[in-house]
């Protein structure tokens, strides 16, 4: 127990040094802001005449346009800089050789749906494999019709593939 408690003492110790330096920093913001708009910033007096109201106005307009110049060229420079970084951050990911797949996950889809998908509705590719197949119907040979004694045909069949006979009735 006595453990405990002296690291929740500390605990609580270094609770409050911590915020005593995050109230300090506060402090210390606070403090440079007003001093930054001290400088940059001067207090403004209004003219009582019209011509020198005027004049306060276009010198202001001034300096607005030029901060607004400033502005964009450090967003432009923030922007490229930026893009450098992804840019090598790119290259570092190639050299590594390592990607992050993504996880896909099952879709199911017919190939017409598919072929749709891919090239927009306008192209209507009909993919039904099927209907495109020659139809073939099989031819049931002859001799495969004769059911009997295989013996009884074997002068018939007898040399060149049952093509003797062909010749000799030729001669």
């Amino acid at each position: 127990m006595v453990i405990l408690s002296s690291s929740s003492s500390s605990q609580s110790l270094m609770l409050q040094i911590s915020q005593t330096i995050l109230e300090e920093e506060a402090r210390e913001a606070k403090r440079e802001k007003i001093r930054h708009m001290e400088e940059n910033c001067p207090s403004v007096s209004i003219p009582g005449t019209m011509p020198d109201l005027q004049e306060l106005c276009r010198k202001i307009h001034k300096q607005i346009d030029l901060l607004d110049e400033e502005r964009y060229d450090m967003e432009n420079k923030v922007n490229k800089s930026d893009k450098e970084i992804d840019d090598l951050r790119m290259k570092v990911q190639d050299l590594k050789g390592k990607f992050k797949k993504p996880a896909l996950k099952r879709v199911r889809m017919s190939a017409d749906d598919m072929l749709a998908a891919l090239l927009g509705s306008k192209h209507k590719v009909s993919m039904d494999l099927r209907a495109n197949l020659k139809q073939v119907k099989k031819e049931v040979k002859e001799e495969e019709k004769q059911t009997g004694d295989w013996r009884k045909n074997i002068e018939d069949k007898a040399g060149m593939g049952g093509r003797k006979k062909m010749f000799e009735g030729e001669v």
